[in-house]
């Protein structure tokens, strides 16, 4: 028994430090557990950010057309015969009454020197059954004639007096077959090269014109729009999203074949009310001055359409937007906590590098447009405004608009992709 208690004293000592020892063990590595998650605060990230403004913006439409003159007068002869005289310079301008061909009047001459004659027979012919007339009249009542031969010298007067009228028509006509040989200008204005020369034979009423004339100061811009768009801009303009101008007549711009701007702006004066079932497209007029003649009949241009004015745009870079597969619109904005918040968007057109979202966001946002790649929703942020790169078609930039129909001067539209634009609005 002494000896037992010998050996058993240390194993006594040795558990109470065996037992102090795995509960500093264990202390330690909750404390080496503690100690990452405190090191682990979040950490705000850096994002660029765009804050929106409104904007007052004036859309406009590009479309398609083709120059005609408004008025044309092709120039035929009312009579056949042959040319004499041309009697005017081709390409110049001509005035209204001014004689352009000469044709050969001599058969002409001799219809209406019959004609006279015959005038002048019938003349002296109505003279005399009137004073037979006028004789019998008078011999009637002393009962010298009889009642018959009376009424047969009055209705011989009468008859006269017809022969003489249809004397009269004949030579009228014989003078204007005459007149007619020397063809004139209707209408003022430039005229076309000539399809004939002197000596060649013409006829009356032929198909092919001796030349043309048309007025080209100003001229007609014919351009087609489509249903479908006509429809789009009348339910912008019901619901308030977009306003008309001052005026009816909505103005417009010319884009040449060159890509030039044609410095004369015009106006939309007509809209057609009838749908081509051929082409689902609706035709426009509009009037453009052309006082230098730079614009000439059948010439291809690109009508700068202005349709009306959206008084509180927003515009958001597209870098800003996110599109899903069924092609709705998401944009990412720093909160007020500096958190980053998804928003369901709806957007318009596109301009120029811009997206016009029409709804989900408001003036006054931060739409994150860079640092997409390390930070996510929810996540906190450190926002920085982001100055965008100058779009090539915005306000200011004096773009010619290929795309969307900019002019080089004044404000300077913002083009978009397709076929609508839209300018900063004075």
């Amino acid at each position: 028994m002494p000896t037992q208690s010998r050996f058993a004293q240390p194993y006594r000592l040795l558990v109470p430090l065996l037992m102090a020892l795995a509960v500093a063990g264990c202390s330690k590595g909750e404390t080496d557990k503690a100690a990452p998650k405190a090191a682990a605060a979040p950490q705000a990230k850096d994002v660029g950010v765009v804050t929106l403004k409104a904007e007052r913006l004036a859309f406009t439409t590009e479309l398609s057309g083709r120059t005609a003159a408004p008025v044309v007068a092709q120039i035929r002869p009312q009579v056949g015969g042959i040319v004499q005289k041309r009697l005017f310079t081709e390409g110049s301008l001509v005035k209204a009454g001014q004689v352009l061909y000469q044709l050969d009047p001599a058969s002409f001459d001799a219809t209406r020197a019959s004609a006279l004659a015959n005038v002048r027979k019938a003349e002296t012919t109505l003279a005399t059954a009137r004073s037979v007339a006028r004789r019998n009249a008078e011999l009637v009542k002393i009962d010298a004639i009889s009642q018959q031969l009376n009424e047969q010298t009055a209705a011989a007067a009468l008859q006269a007096e017809a022969e003489l009228a249809v004397a009269r028509a004949t030579e009228q006509t014989a003078r204007i077959n005459l007149d007619r040989t020397r063809i004139v200008a209707p209408i003022s204005g430039w005229i076309e090269m000539s399809s004939v020369t002197s000596g060649a034979l013409v006829t009356a009423d032929q198909a092919t014109p001796l030349t043309t004339i048309q007025q080209l100061d100003p001229v007609y811009v014919h351009v087609t729009q489509s249903s479908a768009e006509l429809l789009r801009l009348k339910r912008d303009l019901a619901s308030g999203r977009l306003s008309r101008g001052k005026s009816d007549e909505a103005p417009i711009r010319l884009l040449l074949e060159d890509g030039s701007t044609y410095p004369h702006p015009g106006r939309l004066t007509f809209s057609g009310v009838t749908v081509d079932p051929g082409t689902g497209s609706v035709t426009l007029r509009a009037v453009v001055p052309n006082p230098d003649r730079m614009l000439m009949p059948g010439m291809y241009v690109r009508a700068v359409l202005q349709e009306g004015v959206a008084e509180d745009a927003l515009l958001v870079p597209q870098q800003g937007v996110t599109r899903a597969p069924d092609g709705s619109a998401s944009a990412i904005v720093v909160g007020p906590d500096n958190k980053l918040v998804k928003r369901d968007i709806k957007v318009g057109r596109a301009l120029g590098s811009r997206w016009q979202v029409l709804d989900g966001l408001a003036a006054g946002d931060r739409v994150m447009v860079e640092g997409s790649q390390r930070a996510r929703v929810g996540d906190l942020v450190r926002a920085s405004e982001v100055v965008p790169k100058a779009d090539p078609a915005a306000p200011g930039n004096g773009a010619n608009g290929a795309n969307g129909g900019g002019n080089g001067t004044g404000p300077g539209p913002v083009a978009s992709a397709g076929p609508a634009a839209a300018k900063l609005a004075p």
